[in-house]
């Protein structure tokens, strides 16, 4: 009699293939959250009252020889005065500036000056937390 026949189990792969796709979503946009900046090794001053920004459009580096370094590309004052100039909305535009320990103010005085004169007037520094108090 077929109605005493036990019916064989099945594995619906259809919802299975539903989860890894979803799985594999997650974890891509996770793993896109965790890849930072590409960009100079440098080592930052430290400060008492360094606070969060949000994230910037443009992150430039200083290194101690005064190079500026943006994308892997060293830029002259006017080369990125030039290059700032071609992006869209400057006024909007965030610009933080990472400069070494041992740049000198004067340094990072004409890498500001060269983003104003684009027209960029949100420019932050970057900087370590200090954690003993101010060393």
């Amino acid at each position: 009699m077929k109605y005493f026949e036990a019916k064989k189990a099945r594995i619906e792969i259809i919802p299975m293939i539903d989860i890894m796709f979803f799985l594999l979503v997650f974890f891509i946009m996770v793993t896109l959250h965790m890849i930072p900046d590409a960009g100079i090794a440098s080592r930052l001053p430290t400060s008492s009252t360094a606070q969060s920004m949000p994230k910037p459009q443009i992150t430039l580096a200083v290194d101690k020889s005064g190079a500026i370094h943006y994308d892997s590309k060293v830029l002259s004052p006017q080369q990125l005065t030039a290059l700032l100039k071609s992006k869209p909305d400057t006024d909007a535009m965030q610009v933080t500036i990472a400069g070494e320990e041992d740049v000198s103010l004067q340094q990072l005085m004409t890498v500001m000056d060269a983003c104003r004169v684009a027209g960029v007037t949100k420019i932050g520094l970057a900087a370590r937390q200090a954690r003993d108090g101010g060393q």
